[in-house]
């Protein structure tokens, strides 16, 4: 979903569907537009399907193609929360711990070029190697200690 138009990019990264497609719309209301901005979850995603339904900034086919790409995000959030059960289910150890191994691998990847960086006078660590693990040790950053407080909340209720 990379996309160069820096309108349909939210925070420098690429954002859902509906954010982007609304992001895109030339007269869409402020207001939804803000709301969109916020989302996160598949019960936001459906409250911001029926603000979608009632707004009357948008033409009835931009609100289909809203309501689609709604939909192509609930799906996709779906399906990486099934992934994650699926490697927590396993009797095996590695999905078991392909997260916090990512995460160690990462984390230590960058202590040691900080390290060589800063310790070694010829050695260069090229931005584009620098971006990538920064943008890879936030995903998983996220992703992980987000993931597993989402999931204690979610026993908690349960």
């Amino acid at each position: 979903m990379a996309n160069d138009n820096p309108k349909l990019k939210k925070n420098g990264g690429d954002g859902t569907f509906v954010g982007n497609f609304l992001r895109g719309v030339v007269d869409v209301s402020p207001e939804l537009l803000n709301l969109a901005g916020t989302i996160t979850g598949v019960s936001a995603l459906s409250a911001l399907g029926d603000r979608i339904k009632g707004d009357d900034s948008l033409t009835s086919k931009d609100k289909d193609i809203a309501l689609a790409m709604i939909q192509m995000d609930i799906s996709e959030a779906q399906e990486v929360t099934k992934r994650w059960e699926t490697d927590l289910s396993s009797k095996f150890w590695l999905p078991n711990n392909i997260r916090p191994i990512a995460l160690a691998f990462l984390t230590l990847s960058l202590a040691i070029f900080i390290v060589l960086d800063s310790s070694i006078d010829n050695f260069n660590v090229e931005n584009e190697w620098i971006d990538l693990l920064s943008s890879l040790l936030l995903l998983i950053y996220a992703a992980y200690f987000g993931g597993r407080s989402l999931e204690k909340i979610q026993k908690i209720r349960k």
